[in-house]
Order: structure tokens, then C-alpha cells, then sequence
């Protein structure tokens, strides 16, 4: 893009590219997603064609023929379609997903499959991102719209890592957020636009990454060379990593994508931008840490391990003992985990304890954060086996994502290195480092393999990526399995003793040491204690004293009487050094004969060396010759042997002889002469050879000093990677301190949730008490087993029930019930046919209650017993028989109401109490008036003495039978009636008002 011009502007139209260069947008949305993709397309130019071609996921009902097509070309001029299998993508054209179909690209063309998972589990907008991405790499683009779940986060993920961009719908604009914030958190979205703006943005894009013809610059020409060191200079000093030595074309197509998203034309605009907004710079390195992960990425390749390499980190380790594994660049822990997974299932397969330390660190810190808490969305499911899945995750409440079990979680420390520059872990059984060395260059990867084997112990394994290989470190790997890219640690001879972990050799003693064979090297050799080596050795040289050391000359085993020259007791003598206990005129012969046998790792002498025992001195031949087999042929240095032999009389004459005096005596002059230049050049010819022994010893001593310093050295780097493991190891407590803390937090608030609950279901329980209470209905629980269960205070008046009842069959109350003894029976019947009982009993009291019985269902509609509720009805019956009454007088009522006839009533006073309609007709008054009236104001004066004596009459309880007489009207006439009269008498049988019944008469009355 270096030295272009400026891009268009984003309202003209964009150049359509080649048919196999154009940018295709696959868009993912879900619930609430219709809208937002209405918005989307109604953005977008109405006059010029966007030169793209959009692919459309919805998650839809796979049982019904989905309208989107329709709804989708009301609101874009583009050409709207339903995806057939085989269609080829076309720019200018928008492309639907059919209903119940998985969709993927393939060389341009859109492939249609059958879905794999069940309904529910099904993430068709991860499927095609993923294949969108591995198809078009730069020319990818995703937009995730609204939307519940993680559908479509590991498709971001694919899109970002081969170079293409990623758009997200603002959460405020969502109907449903879920979508969009689980892409959001992957920390690797470009822009986050509601939907009606994400159309101008997207053509701005594409004008400027797209819409130029291609760039004829590259990273080896001069100022965009100087621009990248620039930016890895403003790189380093905000984020503290060095990026100048990764793989200049992989940062420059990072740089130029971050370019196309600020439409910024040249890498210096980009260099100055960059100076000028610091949140770029970490926006760039966030770009340039995307990892490329899954779990159990690359089957075929775990599979080798899980079946070749992790049964042999087991092998040869006592229980109790530690494995130990680093995957460095372990971005958001998948393959931490999986192996970690591998490593438990072995674990369950042995049967034996072990301690599995394993060490996951990553540069980009929000990886790391992502890795320890253990959370990954529910689309991680393709890549894991369903019984792994069970067994090893649980599924959050809404089903979107899945947490790594707590047992697996433990196995793993997570750290942020940068493995560049901080020091390594060490002692390790397998280093997993994967699809990173690919990013690095030449020199900086050669770096890293000897870091490796550094860090791995003896035999130990080195797991790369497929693309990755070993390169020319030959000499530091052999090759397990060349396809899986397996490799295992060979010893370094040659920087054996700087790479040195310790000085000493482990605790030997004559009883049987294994030597440990490392996977892959062949069959166990046989068991030899340290004697049995030292008696093998000594017969092969005939040796009768000799000490078994290492190349630093301390002492494994002595054997025979080595008094004359060392002084030890025989046997073993653990850690003495041979160099410090020689006796005088030894030790330098020794330091110097055991320093050209470590050298030379060959058998070298020392002919008549002068010992001083016991006040005279002793010549003394020594020999020393390194040691074949055994344990030392797993260490960094071997074990040499050294025997110390009495020089033959023989050798005594020819040998070295005293130092002559300082002063000579005096000779004859006869040959004197001659005799003093013959014993001066053997004094110089013996200081020669003396001054030589002695250069010879200072050069070993000064050789043993550098392999002391490199030892030194050594021994720094391995204190600093085990205080940087220290560091990780208390970063990842902190991490779990915090971690508790934000549990106790929410246990606090769940304590206080469940507080609060319980005090509303004791209120509930005390206002459900008053109210059974309340209600005087006498309410009995009753469990299957007819047990009570509960009852209310109700209750207790009818069956003789008291609160040490509850727990007893209601068979063993007595009741105070009359006539009703089926209680049980009844109970029994509605438990098996579940249809309630009704029964009507009486107490010894003599109140009446309705029994009913009816079957105790849960919310859930289980049964689980009975209720018996007993309503009292006494005042229901009286109240029946007193309505029962007054029917019958109302029914007499309507006869006195509809009777012709004159019917009054009349206390024995003669006021009038009662006028039926008949009396009106004949007499004239109205019921209200003739109720104001005494019998008297209707009797003519000369009958009223008479009508007196009737009623004296009926007063005794007598009946009259039907008599003619008169009576006046309203106005003012007399009329001949028939008259019936009749006493009324109350309960006691007393007369307490008198009956009439006239009606007119033609015969005229006889008396007055």
C-alpha cells in the first residue's frame, strides 16, 4: 500500500475486483437478528453496487420454509437467494442459508451439508466463518449481529488469524446481546457499529483494502523497512516485547490489515498515526498475539502423543514422583487442557500416584486470563469427544458455554512470559510449543530449540506444530514421529558441562542402580552395584588399589588398601574428594592426569611418582581410564577410575633422585670438572621437567576454573527458572486468592438471597398457619402410608388429635365422629382411584360436618397422600329446615293472596294484622288502611256485642263453623257475608290472633 494514492471516497462505487479477489461478508445473527439485518442492508447504497458478496447465517426452524429471502430483497437492490448446494458465490448478490442445513465454502462455491449436531447444539454461524476464513483469508469478512449464546466466537477468531475483519453490533442496539458480547470479549472485533452504520463503514473498508490495484512494495525496501523498525521501537517501549526478530512479511500483513481498518495510506502515515494515539499500539500488538488454538487441534497429531509419548513421561518414575510440562505459547489454554486431559486419562489408567505439574505461559496477558478461568463457549463441543466432554466439563446453566473441571484445572499453572526474554522452566518431561516458531525468524528460532533442550531433562520430548520442524538442531533432537513433529532430547556432549544442573551425582551405593534408559533408547541395561563395576574395571587393568571418582575427583568407591596414598578406611567414602586427600607429591600428578582423562576420555599414565609415606617417599605408577556402562552413562560427565601401583625396584634406580645440594663439595681437579656439568644438567633436566608438571597443572587448574565458572553460570540460569517458576507459581495463587474472594462473594450473596428466602417461606408457613387457623375448616395431611402428616387446630375438635399425633397412622385416633367408622377405607379408595370422597357425618355434640376427601397433589403433579377436610354445616341444616318452613308458608301465602274470597287477620285485641287482596275488592280498603283499622270500624253498632262474644269464643281455642253476618264497606254500605272463623295458636298452643274468611251472602242475616 506504500506510496498510493488516496482511496475514494466511500459513496462512489467500489471497483469490482477479479471474480476470485472480491471480499465476501458472511453475516451471523439469531434471535432478535431480523431487524438488525433489515438495518444492515438498508444502509447500503441505493445507486452503486457494494463489489461484495454477502452470505447470510440465521439460526432458523428446521421444520418450516423460512420467508428471509423475501423480507431481505424488499430492503437492497442487490440479487436476493436461497443457497442451493454448489452455488457459486457471485458479487453484488446477497445469499441465504436454507433451513436445516450446515453451510460452508469451498474454493468460491457454497457447500451444503447435513447437520451434524442435534438441534440445540448447533452452530452454523462458527461452521461457515470457519470455512470462510480458511477459504478467502484476507478477503474474509464477518459481521455478528443479535443474537443469544456464543454462536459465531471461534469463526471471529478464524476470520482475525488469516488476516480478514470483523464487525459487531453495538450491544445497546441488540434485542439480544449474548451474540455480540461473547464476540466482544475475544478482545479481536474491529468495529462495533449499530447496524444502520455498519454498511458505510464496510465500503470504506473495502474501498481502501481492496479497491487498489496490488502493492509492489515490499518489507526489504528501504523506508519500509526503517517505518517497521519504527514500529518496533514504539512496540517495544509500550508493551515491553521485542517483535524485530519475528518473520518480517507476518508483521507487515498485520500492519497493513490494521492500515485498511484506519484507512491509512502508507506505512509512515501508519508510523505517525501510531506515535500519535498510544490505544493503536496496543490494538496492533493485540493483532499481532491472535493464537491459533483449539482443543485437541491437529487429531492425528495428539493421537501420536497420547498414544506413543505420554505413557512413556510415566515410565521408569517411582510413585510419588513429578511430570512435568511446559506448552509455552499457550494462548487461551485449549491445548494447555488437552493435554492436561491426556495426562489425567493416563493417570486413571496407571492407577498410581503421581504429581502432573503442568507450566502454560503466553505473552498476551488477556490469553492468560482467558485460560485460567477455564470458561470457553459452547461451540467447543466440535472439537471435543462427547465422553470427554462429559467428563471433563459442565455445562453453564444456558447451555452457551462450558467450564473445565476443577480436578483438571488443578493439574495447570498459567503465567504471562514472554519465552524471548524471561528465563525458562527446567527439568521438564515435554515442552508443547506450537505454531509459534513459525512467526519467528531463522536466528531467533534456533534460540529457542536450544532454550528447549536446555529446559527438557535427559530423554525428554519436544512437541512443535505441524509446519514446524526441529531445523538444524539435529545434534540437540533425534526424531520420534516426523509427521506429528515429535522430538526427543539427545545429549550435547560438547556443552555438557555448561548445561550442567549440579555438581554432584545423585546418592550411589553398592545396592542395585538402575540406569535410566529415556524413551525410545532402547531396553533397560543390566543392574551392576558400584563394587562389582570397580572389580570389572580392575580386571580388565590389574590394578590391586584404585578409587572409583568422577571427572571432578570426588569419591564413589574406594577398593583395596589405599593407606599409602589417601588414607581412607576401605569401603565407601561418600562425597571425600581424591584431590584433597592425596598425600604430598600426588596431588599434582593427579589434578593433572584426571584432567587429561576427563579431556581426552582416554586411559592416561604417570610413571614414578614420588609420594611421601611415613617419613620416606615411594615411587608410585598411576593410571587412570574412564568407565564404560553403568549409571554414569546417563549423566553430563563420566566416571574414571584411577589406580595407584607401586613402581619395580627396577624403575627405583632410573627414577627421579633427591634435589642436589645448594652447595657442592669439593672434587678433585683430575675430571671435577667434568662431573660438575654432568650433575648440573641433570638438576636443570629435573627443574625442567618439574617447571613443565607444574605449567601442566596450572593449565588444568585453570581449565577447571572456566568449567567451574560455566558450571556457575549454568547454575544462575537454572536459580532463574526456578524463580521465575516461583513467580508463576505465586501469580497463579494470587490468581486463586482472588478467585476465592470473588466465590466467598457470591456465596455471601447467595448466603444472603437464602436468607431472605427463608424468612419469606417462615412468613409464608405463619400466614398459611393463620389461615387454615382462620378458615375453622378442619384440615388432616395424610402421607401414602395414611400417616399424618399435618393438621389444624379444627381438626382436633372432631378427631381427638394433639401435636405428638403427626407421625401416626390416623387408624390409631379415636374420632368423635357418630355412625362414620370407613375413614380408612375411604382414604384408601381415593389414593387408588384419585377421585375425592364427600361424606356427611355428625359429631357426639351433635354438630354436623361434609367430610371430604381429596388426593394431595405436588406442583409437579405427583401425589403424595390425602387432605381431609372436615366443613361444619350445622347452622346450614338449621337454616334448610327454617327455609324449608317458609316455602310451606309462602306457599300458603300465595293461596291467601290469590283466594276471591275476603281473608283478614286480626289479634284478639281486633286490630287488623293482615288484608288480602280479596278484602280489598269487597271492601274497598286498601291493605295499608286496613292495617291502620280495628275489626270494629267494619262491624255495623248493633252487631259489635255479638261479634264479641265470638271472639270470647274462639279465644278458648274453639272453632266456629261458617255464619251469615254483616259488614260495612268504605263507603259506607252493609253487606251479608258468609264468615268462617278461625283461632291461631302459637307453640305453646295459646290463641294468639283470629282468621277470617268472607265472602258476600244472599240469604240476609236473621240476627244483628
Amino acid at each position: 500500500m506504500t506510496g498510493q494514492d488516496p482511496s475514494p471516497a466511500p459513496t462512489q462505487a467500489v471497483p469490482t475486483p477479479p471474480p476470485s479477489s472480491f471480499p465476501i461478508v458472511g453475516i451471523g445473527a439469531s434471535a432478535g437478528g431480523l431487524a438488525a439485518i433489515e438495518a444492515f442492508f438498508s444502509g447500503m447504497p441505493a445507486d452503486v453496487d457494494p463489489g461484495m458478496a454477502f452470505v447470510l447465517v440465521q439460526h432458523l426452524d428446521p421444520d418450516h420454509k423460512s420467508i428471509l429471502t423475501e423480507l431481505i430483497q424488499r430492503t437492497t437492490r442487490m440479487q436476493v437467494s436461497e443457497v442451493k448446494d454448489g452455488m457459486p458465490v457471485q458479487p453484488n448478490c446477497v445469499y441465504i442459508i436454507p433451513p436445516n442445513r450446515d453451510m460452508a465454502f469451498l474454493n468460491g462455491t457454497l457447500q451444503l451439508l447435513e447437520p451434524a449436531a442435534p438441534r440445540g447444539h448447533r452452530l452454523p454461524i462458527d461452521f461457515l466463518f470457519r470455512s470462510l476464513a480458511l477459504d478467502q483469508h484476507e478477503h474474509a469478512i464477518g459481521i455478528v449481529l443479535s443474537g443469544t449464546g456464543s454462536d459465531g466466537t471461534l469463526g471471529v477468531r478464524a476470520i482475525k488469524i488469516d488476516g480478514g475483519m470483523v464487525m459487531v453490533q453495538s450491544p445497546a442496539s441488540c434485542e439480544f446481546d449474548g451474540m455480540p458480547q461473547s464476540a466482544l470479549a475475544t478482545g479481536l472485533v474491529d468495529y462495533e457499529l449499530p447496524p444502520a452504520e455498519m454498511a458505510p463503514q464496510l465500503i470504506a473498508y473495502v474501498t481502501h483494502a481492496f479497491g487498489h490495484p496490488p502493492q509492489s512494495a515490499t518489507v526489504a525496501e528501504p523506508h519500509t523497512e526503517n517505518a517497521l523498525k519504527k514500529i518496533f521501537v514504539l512496540l517495544r517501549s509500550q508493551t515491553g516485547h521485542d517483535f524485530s526478530q519475528y518473520k518480517p512479511n507476518t508483521i507487515y500483513r498485520r500492519i497493513e490489515r490494521r492500515m485498511a481498518v484506519h484507512q491509512i495510506d502508507g506505512i509512515g502515515g501508519y508510523v505517525k498515526y501510531l506515535q500519535q494515539t498510544p490505544v493503536e499500539v496496543q490494538a496492533l500488538f493485540n493483532d499481532l498475539l491472535i493464537g491459533v488454538t483449539n482443543f485437541f487441534r491437529d487429531p492425528d497429531a495428539f493421537a501420536v502423543l497420547e498414544s506413543q509419548v505420554i505413557p512413556k513421561l510415566f515410565e521408569g518414575k517411582p510413585a510419588g514422583s513429578a511430570v512435568r510440562v511446559w506448552c509455552a505459547g499457550c494462548s487461551t489454554g485449549e491445548e494447555a487442557y488437552s493435554i492436561a486431559i491426556l495426562l489425567q486419562e493416563r493417570l486413571e489408567t496407571l492407577k498410581v500416584s503421581y504429581r502432573v505439574q503442568v507450566f502454560a505461559t503466553d505473552i498476551d496477558s488477556r490469553a492468560i486470563a482467558v485460560a485460567r478461568a477455564g470458561l470457553y463457549p459452547g461451540s467447543i463441543a466440535d472439537d471435543i469427544s462427547p465422553e470427554r466432554l462429559a467428563r471433563f466439563f459442565t455445562a453453564e446453566p444456558d447451555g452457551s458455554a462450558y467450564r473445565i473441571h476443577k480436578n483438571i484445572r488443578d493439574l495447570l499453572v498459567f503465567s504471562e512470559q514472554d519465552v524471548i526474554k524471561d528465563p525458562p522452566f527446567s527439568k521438564l518431561d515435554l515442552i508443547s510449543c506450537r505454531n509459534l516458531l513459525i512467526y519467528l525468524g531463522p536466528e531467533l528460532q534456533k534460540k529457542l530449540i536450544s532454550l528447549f533442550h536446555y529446559a527438557l531433562q535427559p530423554g525428554g520430548v519436544l512437541f512443535l506444530g505441524t509446519s514446524e520442524t526441529a531445523g538444524e538442531a539435529g545434534g540437540l533432537f533425534a526424531v520420534l514421529q516426523r509427521k506429528a513433529k515429535i522430538y526427543q532430547r539427545k545429549e550435547d556432549f560438547q556443552g555438557a558441562q555448561r548445561a550442567a544442573l549440579g555438581r554432584f551425582l545423585p546418592p550411589l551405593t553398592d545396592q542395585d542402580i538402575t540406569r535410566p534408559v529415556a524413551p525410545g533408547k532402547g531396553a533397560q541395561l543390566p543392574k551392576l552395584s558400584l563394587r562389582e563395576l570397580t572389580e570389572q574395571t580392575l580386571l580388565q587393568q590389574v590394578a590391586p588399589v584404585a578409587a572409583l571418582v568422577n571427572g571432578h575427583g570426588d569419591i564413589l568407591y574406594l577398593h583395596g588398601r589405599t593407606g599409602l596414598y589417601l588414607e581412607p578406611a576401605p569401603g565407601e567414602a561418600g562425597i571425600n574428594n581424591i584431590l584433597k586427600m592425596a598425600r604430598e607429591g600426588l596431588r599434582r600428578d593427579l589434578t593433572t592426569t584426571l584432567h587429561k582423562a576427563a579431556t581426552s576420555r582416554d586411559t592416561v599414565r604417570a610413571s614414578g611418582v614420588r609420594v611421601k609415606t611415613n617419613g620416606h617417599f615411594t615411587l608410585v605408577n598411576l593410571s587412570i581410564c574412564p568407565v564404560a556402562g553403568g549409571p554414569a552413562a546417563a549423566l553430563e560427565s563420566p566416571l574414571f577410575l584411577v589406580m595407584l601401583e607401586k613402581a619395580p625396584d627396577a624403575n627405583a634406580a632410573e627414577s627421579k633422585s633427591p634435589p642436589a645440594p645448594a652447595t657442592l663439595p669439593a672434587i678433585s681437579a683430575a675430571g671435577g670438572s667434568d662431573k660438575l656439568r654432568s650433575d648440573a644438567s641433570a638438576q636443570i633436566a629435573e627443574l625442567n621437567e618439574e617447571l613443565q608438571a607444574k605449567e601442566e597443572y596450572l593449565h588444568a587448574a585453570n581449565e577447571e576454573l572456566e568449567t567451574t565458572n560455566e558450571e556457575l553460570k549454568s547454575s544462575n540460569e537454572e536459580m532463574q527458572s526456578v524463580n521465575e517458576e516461583l513467580q508463576s507459581t505465586n501469580e497463579e495463587l494470587e490468581t486463586s486468592k482472588e478467585e476465592m474472594q470473588s466465590i466467598n462473594e457470591e456465596l455471601s450473596t447467595v448466603n444472603t438471597e437464602l436468607q431472605t428466602k427463608v424468612s419469606d417461606l417462615s412468613r409464608a408457613n405463619n400466614d398459611m398457619n393463620n389461615l387454615l387457623a382462620g378458615t375453622g375448616i378442619g384440615t388432616i395431611f395424610v402421607d401414602h402410608a395414611l400417616r399424618i402428616l399435618r393438621f389444624t387446630p379444627a381438626a382436633s375438635q372432631i378427631i381427638n388429635l394433639i401435636l405428638s399425633d403427626v407421625g401416626r397412622p390416623v387408624a390409631h385416633i379415636v374420632s368423635n365422629m357418630v355412625g362414620y367408622n370407613t375413614l380408612v377405607e375411604d382414604l384408601q379408595a381415593v389414593l387408588k382411584t384419585l377421585i375425592p370422597k364427600e361424606v356427611e357425618v355428625q359429631t357426639t355434640d351433635a354438630k354436623t360436618y361434609t367430610l371430604r376427601i381429596l388426593p394431595y397433589r405436588t406442583l409437579d403433579n405427583v401425589i403424595e397422600g390425602a387432605v381431609i377436610t372436615f366443613v361444619e354445616i350445622t347452622e346450614v341444616k338449621r337454616t334448610r329446615a327454617a327455609l324449608h318452613k317458609t316455602n310451606e308458608l309462602l306457599r300458603l301465602a300465595v293461596v291467601v293472596r290469590d283466594a276471591h274470597d275476603a281473608i283478614t287477620v286480626q289479634d284478639l285485641s281486633g286490630r287488623i294484622i293482615a288484608w288480602n287482596p280479596g278484602a280489598e275488592r269487597l271492601y274497598g280498603w286498601s291493605e295499608l288502611e286496613a292495617l291502620q283499622m280495628n275489626v270494629r270500624t267494619r262491624i255495623p253498632a248493633e252487631l259489635q256485642e255479638e261479634a264479641l262474644a265470638q271472639v270470647h269464643l274462639l279465644s278458648q281455642a274453639q272453632t266456629l263453623a261458617p255464619y251469615p253476618t254483616r259488614r260495612l264497606t268504605k263507603d259506607g254500605r252493609v253487606l251479608n257475608v258468609l264468615l268462617t272463623a278461625t283461632a291461631l295458636l302459637d307453640e305453646a298452643g295459646q290463641v294468639y290472633a283470629i282468621a277470617t274468611t268472607e265472602r258476600p251472602s244472599d240469604d240476609p242475616v236473621a240476627k244483628g
